[in-house]
């Protein structure tokens, strides 16, 4: 590993664990004086970075000086760049499979060049998730109801799972006519007196076609397409998985990347050889934010720079602000978790927290739950943070606990992240690190609303309802407004209905659907549902008949964990039954309501209302004779529903009444944070992680049946189009050269400003007239299988055709966007791959002029393999985005900057010269460098590297072949 360097000067700090004597960590806080120590002002965001540059010092990729800047965050934040050692990597596929065909191509390199290829591995511990394979080849126009959605034992008696401890009881039933007395929920426990959450196998019928639509046939087909089309990809991956030490490779079929990594891979403390050492993260995707609610430092990078700390190389950053966001006060007992990760996310927007750090301190912080935490934190790119960060407390410690965390590693992890001050104590009066801004968000101030009346953009506060709703019947016809006549405005219809009367009136709901599509990533919205309806329940509150309710889960885990908490079966009772698995009510797809009830509303021209929890209440989709939908939490739906009427003040008024003709409050039957919390904790969170480790555990078949080698270096399949050895390594020698000059390059390409790393790097779908689709179809593929870059992202061949391929490029030789430029020794007009092939083959080299802002948007490591595999020696621009240059170098293609108000126009150039750049023995950073034109122009240019270790990487030819050679 690179995380204990020989001879790190910090060595000396290195202590015991307390009460664990074997356990050995860095103790930083001895380092830190008073900023760590007694005063205790270092963020604890800061404190992670401090104690990796400490750890992994050793002179070259992590200096002393390093580590002394970090601990001065506050006067050089924004100006000075620090190095940072993450503990382990995460990939998905589509930025997984060129890393590691690249380290497989590294030790076939390194064998050709006399050394040992078993000791080529990941330096940093590596898991890659493979979530980008599936495709959607079949779907469904409805599914069926599941027994046993989402997993677990639909056979066990419902009173041995719930921590409700519901009694095995009869309930009243609804008043259906179709039921014949009391019943229990469920047919299958009508018998044993239990509650059941297993739910009646009936298969939807197609609308269009009237046949039963199985879920598991048309999963089973995608998957079995998904295996089939990625046959080669999936093979190498589980070659790789078995040869190379430190990586890991979670299979097809198991999850999505940031989700498994918080949910499985994610460990708070390290342990390596009994020394101990705080989590953190970097990865290949945006989303890798959410394990800042687990106390884990993490953040989303590009390819490049992911590869570069696999193979042993820090991540550099600049030192950023860190804003404390300060949460007090309590939220409103109404409001869900989802009203408080909104509002706070609008609230971080409007305070520009835009490339920051973000952390949380405060009373506020410990009434939210770890679920709570994470998707706030996973919301990062919605306010433009770099990371989110909560530090490990007690809640965090009691998740941990649930999710199946060892007792005695827990115990251990305490200790010391209280050692190295990393633990959260919010019953301590000790000082709060200083921020260099602090955002105060009272939780006080969050309140529930809901969206509507047609609109999804016209909020309304909930304690505002009664009122809203009496202003739209006088408002004039419009986006809120119904124009009911004063006089008409109490009207009162009765109809009869199951041979009971019940009387409608402006506000009466008629649709009460609560959808979960939205909610999946935070269950405490759903389990607030049915903790509602249970108590509702208890109560002896009733939802009335004509309302046409229904439950239809994101997927079937929401079922899974509604049913493994208890709360199911009274939300049945209600009449939220679960419907299915696909979009419904709130795409319009809901029954029609009885026929006597529709006529009652014609006939008295109603004003009335649906409820659902989904995101779209257009006027008029749900029903025809509904005319006023509103969006509300799946909580308030129920309560809604109970109360029959949206014209209702919760505060003031009873929902109904129960039990003895007590009238019954919405206070009174709605859950608290604590009782939310403690469901979640004790029975959501402990089932869905156990089953996530047993998949984890297991597999599945057919990963598991998948044969692939064994061998030291990988098969190369000459025939194959999804993966080939790249010639990165063609040129490795055991001893670094000095800078090779470039002479008479010809330009490849002249872009203008603001060239994306979009316009550069290849992806989506290939196109048929494009290079790669004629490499493609050359090697006997149809264009029905060309698939997309993304899958072929292993083959170089197929990477370089599509590189600068995007149909928007401006070159500035062709005039209009078009993938396409001059070859200037035959005057054609090729694709770019097809000039820069013959350029290779005439053994001219090649560079590119650009503008300003040079490879600006995402980081795509591509982006830059791409241009060094067409033969591109240099990158001439007026400026540059950092990352990108810095993948340049890192590739061993030198980023050239012109002077200050210099550029080709202001230099007479056209681009149709030849240029030459002649490197001296050493480079220094920043250094000038002079370029002379074949029309005898010199000009200079500034060579853009900003230190020694970017020196080092160009000499030796980018940061793979650095690394190849410590194998010789």
């Amino acid at each position: 590993f690179f995380f204990f360097p020989p001879g790190s000067p910090y060595q000396p700090v290195i202590e015991a664990l307390g009460n664990y004597p074997q356990k050995k960590f860095y103790n930083v806080s001895k380092l830190g004086g008073a900023k760590y120590g007694n005063d205790n002002t270092l963020p604890y965001s800061i404190r992670v970075l401090f104690e990796s540059s400490i750890r992994n010092c050793d002179g070259f990729l992590v200096k002393e000086t390093d580590a002394m800047n970090i601990l001065d965050w506050k006067t050089k934040q924004n100006n000075v760049e620090v190095p940072f050692c993450p503990a382990r990597v995460v990939l998905q596929d589509f930025t997984g499979i060129p890393a590691m065909v690249d380290f497989a191509a590294m030790r076939e390199a390194v064998r050709n060049a006399g050394g040992d290829p078993v000791r080529v591995n990941p330096a940093c511990p590596t898991d890659l998730t493979v979530d980008h394979s599936l495709q959607i080849d079949f779907s469904k126009c409805a599914i069926q109801n599941a027994p046993n959605p989402g997993g677990g034992d639909s056979q066990k008696p419902m009173a041995k799972l719930s921590p409700l401890k519901a009694q095995p009881r009869k309930l009243p039933c609804r008043g259906q006519t179709a039921c014949k007395g009391p019943c229990s929920a469920g047919d299958s426990s009508r018998n044993s007196g239990q509650f059941s959450a297993q739910i009646e196998n009936t298969p939807i019928l197609c609308p269009f076609h009237l046949q039963p639509v199985p879920e598991p046939e048309t999963v089973l087909k995608n998957q079995e397409m998904e295996f089939g089309r990625n046959r080669e990809r999936l093979q190498f991956f589980k070659w790789s998985s078995k040869v190379f030490k430190n990586i890991s490779i979670i299979p097809p079929e198991t999850g999505m990347a940031h989700q498994v990594n918080l949910e499985y891979l994610s460990r708070v403390v390290f342990e390596v050889k009994d020394f101990l050492y705080p989590d953190s993260v970097v990865g290949t995707d945006s989303h890798m934010t959410m394990v800042n609610g687990l106390g884990i430092l993490g953040w989303g990078v590009g390819g490049i720079e992911t590869e570069a700390v696999m193979l042993g190389m820090p991540v550099t950053l600049t030192l950023p602000e860190v804003v404390g966001c300060e949460l007090t006060g309590a939220a409103s007992p109404l409001a869900t978790s989802i009203d408080i990760v909104l509002s706070i996310t609008k609230h971080l927007r409007q305070a520009d927290v835009a490339g920051k750090f973000v952390e949380f301190f405060g009373s506020g912080v410990s009434q939210l739950s770890v679920a709570d935490r994470t998707t706030i934190a996973n919301m990062c790119p919605e306010y433009g943070a770099i990371l989110s960060f909560f530090p490990v407390d007690n809640v965090t410690l009691k998740h941990l606990k649930h999710t199946g965390f060892d007792k005695a590693k827990l115990e251990v992890m305490e200790a010391y992240l209280k050692a190295v001050k990393l633990f959260r104590n919010y019953e301590s009066s000790s000082r709060e690190p200083e921020y260099s801004q602090v955002v105060q968000i009272s939780l006080s101030s969050i309140i529930p609303y809901v969206s509507g009346p047609k609109r999804s953009q016209d909020r309304v506060a909930v304690n505002n309802m009664k009122s809203d709703f009496q202003a739209c019947l006088n408002e004039k016809s419009g986006v809120k407004g119904f124009q009911i006549a004063v006089e008409k405005q109490n009207d009162i219809v009765p109809v009869q209905y199951e041979g009971n009367e019940y009387k409608l009136s402006h506000g009466c709901i008629v649709i009460a659907a609560v959808i979960s599509c939205t909610n999946n990533c935070n269950p405490s919205v759903m389990l607030a549902a049915g903790l509602l309806a249970k108590k509702a329940v208890e109560a002896g509150l009733v939802v009335k008949p004509y309302i046409r309710t229904s439950l239809s889960p994101g997927s079937g885990m929401v079922t899974h964990y509604l049913s493994s908490s208890g709360v199911l079966p009274y939300l049945s009772k209600l009449g939220f039954e679960v419907v299915g698995y696909g979009c419904s009510t709130c795409v319009g797809n809901t029954a029609p309501l009885p026929e006597a009830i529709r006529n009652a509303i014609k006939q008295g021209d109603i004003i009335a209302c649906g409820v659902l929890s989904g995101t779209k209440n257009f006027e008029g989709r749900l029903c025809d004779c509904v005319r006023a939908n509103y969006l509300a939490s799946p909580p308030l739906v129920v309560a809604y529903a109970i109360a029959g009427t949206v014209r209702i003040d919760f505060e003031t008024e009873p929902l109904g009444t129960g039990f003895n003709g007590k009238s019954i409050y919405l206070q009174d039957i709605w859950p608290t944070r604590k009782e939310l919390h403690t469901v979640e904790e004790e029975c959501v969170i402990s089932s869905m992680f156990k089953e996530l480790k047993e998949k984890m555990e297991k597999g599945n078949k057919r990963w598991n049946l998948l044969e692939a080698p064994e061998s030291t270096l990988f098969p190369w399949d000459l025939k194959s189009t999804y993966i080939r050895c790249p010639s990165f390594f063609d040129k490795l020698a055991k001893e670094p050269v000095s800078p090779q000059p470039i002479e008479n390059a010809h330009v490849l390409l002249y872009l203008g400003d603001s060239v994306t790393t979009d316009h550069i790097s290849p992806a989506g779908s290939i196109a048929r007239s494009s290079a790669a689709a004629k490499y493609l179809t050359n090697k006997g593929l149809t264009p029905r299988e060309f698939n997309s870059y993304g899958a072929r992202r292993g083959n170089d061949a197929v990477m370089t055709r599509g590189t600068f391929a995007n149909i928007k490029l401006l070159n500035k030789f062709i005039g209009k966007p078009a993938p396409k430029t001059i070859h200037f020794p035959s005057g054609q007009t090729l694709d770019v791959f097809e000039a820069a092939e013959l350029y290779q083959k005439g053994g001219i080299p090649v560079i590119i002029l650009a503008g300003k802002k040079y490879g600006l948007g995402s980081s795509r490591d591509w982006a830059a393999k791409g241009p060094f595999l067409l033969g591109v020696k240099a990158v001439l621009a007026e400026s540059y985005e950092k990352v990108h240059k810095s993948q340049l170098i890192g590739i061993g293609i030198a980023p050239l900057q012109f002077l200050p108000g210099e550029n080709p126009s202001t230099l007479g150039l056209t681009g149709r010269e030849q240029f030459s750049v002649l490197f001296p023995p050493e480079l220094s950073p920043g250094m000038t460098l002079d370029v002379k034109a074949s029309t005898g122009k010199v000009f200079s240019v500034i060579a853009l590297f900003e230190n020694d270790m970017e020196i080092t990487l160009y000499k030796y030819g980018g940061s793979l072949n650095f690394v190849a050679r410590r194998f010789l």
